[in-house]
């Protein structure tokens, strides 16, 4: 059970959709926390921020202007903090793909920063957010994910004495998160044409809840090293686009550099090392400092078959234009009307 009484957050990235999701749920189910601090370089997304959480009715909350390419500024930041959330990133792939020195800089340095900061304070836990484009990466900002993803899990390898535990959340495409499709189609649809990439693309997609819950979840119970999957639906990029324009015209336009048709979260070399706790999977690390057997029973963790892959294309549960029809007035908007 996890229990922030007393404790201090730091979230990088905190002005993010997800971080500022997980602000929302840390201050209203964990009011007892000591304080939360918001970790970014943009001043006027803080500055938003602090109007929504003014000081004397959240006086728990701090805001923190800084870069995770600044080892020097995530150290002080750090100091007195118990337990971090990095969500900072450069996420947008053909960006990525023409500014590969600035991806680097932010995904890969940018993780090393914070383990290096941790280690140089006293935080206890750290859960690092990851993306399925980080597994099977053909895109630079799946592979400098992968590589902040093995940083993490291997930062539990060096860290001597000290009781810090390391973790990694991967996940597909946020519901409505800033640069998301379902907002792109949301502004394009009175143009009367979506672009289609890929008329057979499929993508995982999760709640902004659901991300916040797997982060919690990774908070309260990681033992060091895991990389935490949720089991979610998937959806066909063409069924998005009949739910938010039904009358419009899918034009396809062709893949953009670094793109896929189906993502995954899973390979069949990954399968060795998965097992399924029930409403997720984790990939444990081939290096660890626990009981494997300790885990299983603990967590009635059952290894998958060998072989087993978890992708995108192949999943199991799938959207439909209806339910995402639902789900975009839950999640993204809801002044939606299709019929608009």
């Amino acid at each position: 059970m996890l229990d922030l009484k007393n404790k201090s957050i730091l979230i990088t990235g905190g002005t993010g959709s997800l971080g500022k999701a997980l602000t929302k749920e840390i201050l209203s189910k964990y009011p007892e926390v000591r304080r939360l601090i918001i970790f970014s370089r943009d001043e006027q997304k803080q500055f938003q921020m602090a109007q929504e959480y003014p000081e004397k009715q959240y006086p728990q909350i701090r805001f923190f202007i800084g870069d995770v390419r600044d080892s020097q500024r995530l150290t002080r930041a750090f100091k007195g903090v118990d337990y971090v959330i990095h969500a900072a990133a450069m996420k947008h792939v053909p960006i990525a793909e023409y500014n590969p020195d600035e991806c680097i800089k932010t995904n890969i340095n940018g993780a090393q920063n914070v383990i290096h900061a941790c280690f140089e304070t006293n935080v206890q836990k750290v859960v690092a957010l990851s993306t399925d484009k980080a597994c099977a990466p053909i895109n630079l900002y799946g592979a400098t994910k992968l590589t902040s993803d093995k940083l993490f899990v291997a930062a539990n390898n060096i860290k001597g004495n000290s009781p810090i535990i390391f973790s990694v959340v991967r996940y597909g495409n946020v519901m409505g998160s800033n640069g998301s499709v379902i907002p792109f189609f949301l502004n394009k649809r009175t143009e009367g044409k979506l672009p289609i990439t890929d008329a057979e693309m499929t993508r995982f997609n999760i709640s902004l809840q659901g991300g916040v819950d797997m982060v919690m979840h990774a908070l309260g119970n990681a033992w060091g090293g895991e990389i935490f999957i949720p089991k979610i639906p998937s959806y066909k990029i063409t069924d998005v686009a009949t739910a938010i324009g039904p009358n419009c015209e899918q034009v396809l336009v062709g893949i953009r550099p670094g793109e896929k048709v189906h993502e995954e979260m899973i390979t069949p070399s990954d399968s060795f090392y998965t097992y399924d706790l029930g409403k997720y999977y984790t990939i444990l690390p081939a290096t660890h400092h626990w009981s494997i057997e300790d885990f299983k029973s603990t967590f009635n963790a059952q290894l998958v078959k060998p072989g087993f892959a978890y992708n995108s294309g192949e999943n199991t549960e799938w959207e439909t234009v209806d339910t995402l029809r639902s789900l975009i007035k839950e999640h993204v908007d809801v002044s939606f009307n299709y019929n608009e």
